[in-house]
């Protein structure tokens, strides 16, 4: 008599077997996962290796909507400069994780479009915690961030490693931070900055495993870093904050020699998009950022990523106030929007060529 249930099962193993052949990361869509190679994404092991080889730094730009994406690509393009788009956990609130996945693909298709593939990383700004990382290597990020800096440092080594541990199954990179930085960006809050101690680095880094590390040396969240007493007044009347602990970043790079490291916090704050808004009915008072020079000395050493989001909202902003202002009556968005967007395209290629230094790296 013939076993109907076995022969069923035997078929089924048969049928697994040759789509498994046909398509070897099948496991990972039943497992509900998308790998970020499916999307056309890069990881940042081969672009942080070049950038500290080369003297230069990778811009990781945030965004939060289709212009902002627009603008980063199409600057990048232009410029030929990798690039990596940063989603933190206000943009996944904001967008929805499966909309940024899937502008994450279109970015790559953009770029090809444009005539120029860029390597281009989608990457987890400020992961609060194992199951926001998770969920986001899960669904293409190519890489994360675990911030445990506000944890005690043996909290920080653990949760960090934990995410590493995960990570590393897909190829998914990660960055840890050791230090605090002071200001305000998103979820991330915090009155006053501790630096990242050098001694510690060694440490943190071979326990937990990361492959780039996040340190504080005077860097800042958001457009309001320093307060007036805490700056100097130059020729031009502009308050120019304290410089950069270069000292710290020097030791750390003797610890660490050729290992990746980033700044957070590290938009300049340009005057003119202050000055723009506050003629055009705004109120930013005592703006300060980190001067371009020294963003640029920074990328002479290991400093092969650098995060520039308060830029990017204050070009923007500036553009939209100065439109609506001008033009009362306006009221289709694509009118304020697309003038929004040349401008972040512009600043955002200055930057690459100027601060950088990553034009013509991609």
């Amino acid at each position: 008599m013939v076993n109907t249930n076995a022969m069923l099962l035997t078929e089924t193993q048969q049928i697994y077997t040759i789509v498994l052949k046909i398509k070897p990361n099948l496991q990972g869509v039943i497992n509900n996962m998308t790998s970020y190679k499916d999307l056309g994404l890069v990881n940042t092991t081969a672009m942080f290796k070049k950038a500290v080889k080369g003297g230069y730094a990778i811009p990781a730009y945030n965004f939060n909507n289709m212009e902002q994406l627009q603008a980063i690509i199409k600057a990048c393009v232009e410029t030929k400069s990798p690039v990596i788009l940063q989603v933190s956990k206000g943009a996944r609130d904001y967008a929805n994780i499966n909309l940024l996945r899937n502008m994450a693909r279109g970015a790559t298709e953009y770029a090809h479009e444009l005539g120029h593939d860029i390597p281009v990383v989608l990457h987890l700004d400020h992961g609060d915690s194992f199951e926001t990382c998770k969920e986001c290597i899960d669904n293409g990020f190519s890489s994360v961030m675990i911030d445990g800096s506000h944890f005690p440092y043996d909290e920080n080594v653990a949760l960090t490693k934990k995410v590493v541990e995960y990570a590393h199954k897909f190829d998914v990179t990660v960055e840890g931070e050791l230090g605090v930085l002071a200001g305000i960006e998103d979820d991330v809050v915090a009155e006053h900055s501790t630096y990242t101690q050098p001694e510690e680095v060694i440490d943190f880094v071979s326990k937990t495993g990361v492959d780039s590390l996040a340190i504080s040396i005077g860097t800042s969240h958001g457009a309001n870093k320093f307060k007036p007493e805490q700056c100097t007044l130059n020729k031009e009347g502009v308050l120019v904050p304290p410089p950069l602990r270069f000292d710290i970043l020097s030791e750390i790079e003797i610890q660490l020699p050729g290992f990746p490291i980033v700044l957070h916090g590290s938009s300049s704050v340009p005057k003119v998009y202050v000055d723009m808004i506050n003629d055009n009915g705004g109120s930013l008072k005592d703006s300060v950022g980190i001067p371009e020079e020294q963003l640029r000395k920074a990328t002479k050493s290991a400093v092969c990523k650098i995060n520039i989001d308060s830029d990017g909202r204050l070009a923007m902003t500036a553009t939209i106030r100065k439109v609506l202002n001008e033009k009362p009556g306006e009221f289709d968005p694509r009118k304020y929007l697309g003038p929004a967007r040349e401008a972040l395209k512009q600043m955002y290629m200055y930057k690459n060529i100027n601060v950088l230094g990553s034009a013509n790296q991609g």
